[in-house]
């Protein structure tokens, strides 16, 4: 494996292979089909990079996020490899000039969408390459039975009958035993050679924390433990509020969520990485393909929405092999709020029609009509107009997404759209007798064709970086050739665009996939479940559960999650019980106090001082008062 290891260390200045990576490159070499389960941090990208770059032609790569072929194509490039993107976007022309530079431009990666594989002028083209490797990212996206299972990764098998000579390696982090079965066949992968390492981490200690004050476990977490961090909350609002939380304590920290630009996103990513900042707190569009070896804790202040999920991002903690933690802080809520988030909102197949109609008659598209057209969709308007539930609304257009009838992307930004209504001539005149407006408006005709003819969305951003000029310059110009009638503008908020991926069929569009709605309701429930039964059980070593969840056993008990903990320190005969049990009673003979006051004065772990307080509570050594606070 000496050839590997050099362009391993040519590429990536790494001298040695993680578990199980060189025995996969082997078997690819040998051009065998190969499926590969790799723990999240276990390099599953080099596993199909190194091969690709050791045979002649060119490797696709398929991947279902945008973002993560973003990133590994920009890692590529910056290690001088040769990689293109086909993502969303792009049109024809575009297209087919990048397919042009796969074919003869000497480019290792093509790295495509599942659902471009069914686009004709990309099949013609694939036909005609050398390709050397088929390489299926995050494949557990293939099965129906996976966390989210994208209808598009079906198709994929078109790839194998356009190349049937070619090896295909499909590769996750996250799968069953029936996940397993059902990639293998819907990719008809023969002979296959399957790879997959051990689900447990020695070194990561999964803890279940139940607390009344969220905000202040992480901070004793962070202060205990300096290193870097991960805070996962479910939405932007509590990015914000814990990231302002923790500024207020003295903590460095920075918050990351869908809604920011691109440059904020890359600032905050980057100020991260470099240790500039010790925690991040982030929604969970934050972390897929991020290898940062020395995170100490990823902590989730709500309960994830599965397993799956949950096991991915706490992985994140601890790639360096040195104790780490992944912490669940919970509350008796929680468990109802997830249910009410992910159950009670699971959009049937009944509301999946009436929304896709009534996003037809928001936008007036016509019955055959709206294929590929593009719409800004101010969301809380469109869900107040129809009185829909915006949660539920929300997953519906996730669903209608996923499942290819139309495409969601989330913008939040103003659009700015214009025509001019002078014609060139009068307009010619107006700017003579105003010279200070010339420069942005012949600006705006060079970059813009047609702004006689019909609406055009203009980019002010853009305009104000090609000119040298504050973009509220362009825009108070804008607004001027407004008002004197020169143009006519509009100014869209939008906080989500939606592109027609069929023409409006109404129910008739819906059908297909109904049939699969139903299915993973039900999956949704099983997987909602799973969660709930993992953080209420205080009997069975986490790392033991989860281990059982993907359908391995565990050899003994880890002795670091927080059940293993608790059952050792709370023994009749442990002598921290016993201290933890005589200071509880010490504070109270003073004051009556609530567990959370409690927690705060002594200097254990809160789980240990709630279970101490409940063995008391028991034992009729203390009371709890009808304010809720505990006394002798």
């Amino acid at each position: 494996m000496n050839q590997p290891l050099a362009i391993l260390q040519k590429y990536w200045g790494h001298t040695s292979f993680r578990p199980l990576q060189a025995e996969i490159i082997a078997a690819v070499l040998q051009q065998k089909d190969t499926l590969a389960l790799l723990p999240t941090g276990g390099g599953k990208s080099v596993c199909f990079q190194i091969p690709a770059l050791m045979m002649d032609g060119i490797c696709i790569v398929i991947s279902p996020l945008v973002s993560l072929i973003q990133d590994q194509v920009a890692t590529l490039k910056a290690n001088g490899i040769k990689a293109i993107a086909l993502t969303g976007g792009l049109k024809n022309e575009e297209i087919s000039n990048l397919l042009d530079n796969c074919m003869y431009g000497d480019y290792k990666f093509l790295y495509i969408s599942p659902e471009r594989i069914q686009q004709e002028i990309i099949q013609e083209r694939i036909k005609q390459m050398s390709v050397n490797l088929i390489a299926i990212d995050e494949a557990h996206c293939i099965s129906q039975w996976g966390n989210d299972f994208r209808p598009a990764y079906r198709n994929i098998h078109t790839l194998r009958e356009l190349l049937p000579n070619v090896p295909c390696i499909a590769l996750t982090a996250t799968a069953t035993s029936k996940v397993v079965k059902d990639i293998s066949d819907n990719l008809h992968l023969k002979d296959v050679q399957h790879f997959q390492q051990s689900f447990g981490r020695e070194n990561l200690a999964y803890t279940v924390l139940e607390t009344e004050n969220k905000i202040l476990t992480i901070e004793k977490t962070v202060r205990k433990y300096p290193q870097s961090c991960i805070v996962y909350v479910r939405n932007r609002k509590n990015t914000v509020k814990v990231h302002e939380a923790l500024q207020r304590k003295g903590f460095t920290s920075l918050y990351f969520h869908g809604g920011l630009s691109s440059e904020e996103k890359k600032r905050a990513l980057q100020s991260w990485l470099q240790g500039k900042v010790q925690t991040i707190v982030a929604t969970n569009a934050f972390g897929m393909g991020i290898d940062k070896p020395d995170v100490k804790n990823v902590i989730h202040i709500q309960l994830p929405d599965s397993l799956e999920n949950y096991y991915q991002e706490a992985g994140r903690a601890g790639r360096n092999g040195e104790y780490a933690n992944a912490i669940i802080l919970t509350d008796k809520n929680d468990g109802k709020q997830l249910q009410q988030q992910f159950i009670h909102n699971l959009p049937e197949v009944d509301f999946l029609k009436l929304v896709f109609r009534k996003l037809c008659s928001f936008f007036q598209v016509a019955y055959g009509e709206g294929y590929n057209t593009k719409h800004a969709l101010p969301f809380h308007e469109f869900c107040k107009t129809y009185q829909f539930p915006t949660q539920k609304t929300f997953a519906a257009l996730q669903l209608l997404d996923r499942h290819s009838i139309l495409q969601l992307s989330q913008n939040f930004h103003r659009k700015t759209i214009i025509k001019f209504i002078l014609d060139q001539y009068n307009l010619m005149n107006y700017l003579d007798k105003h010279p200070n407006l010339s420069l942005i408006t012949q600006a705006i005709l060079r970059t813009y064709g047609g702004v006689f003819e019909q609406k055009i969305n203009i980019n002010t951003t853009y305009l104000a970086q090609k000119l040298g000029l504050p973009k509220v310059k362009i825009n108070e110009t804008i607004q001027q050739l407004a008002k004197d009638e020169v143009l006519q503008l509009e100014e869209l908020q939008t906080d989500a665009e939606i592109t027609f991926l069929v023409s409006r069929e109404d129910d008739k569009t819906i059908h297909p996939i109904a049939k699969d709605v139903v299915h993973q309701n039900e999956l949704k429930k099983k997987r909602i479940k799973a969660v709930i039964d993992y953080v209420q059980n205080t009997e069975v070593c986490k790392n033991t559960q989860l281990l059982s969840y993907f359908g391995e056993t565990a050899k003994k008990p880890c002795g670091i999650c927080s059940v293993c903990k608790t059952q050792k320190e709370t023994s009749p005969d442990s002598e921290l019980q016993l201290l933890i049990r005589d200071d509880v009673l010490k504070i109270l003979k003073t004051n009556s106090m609530t567990s959370t006051e409690i927690c705060e004065t002594l200097p254990y772990r809160e789980q240990l001082i709630l279970a101490i307080i409940q063995l008391l509570l028991e034992a009729e050594k203390i009371k709890l008062t009808e304010n809720n606070t505990y006394t002798l």
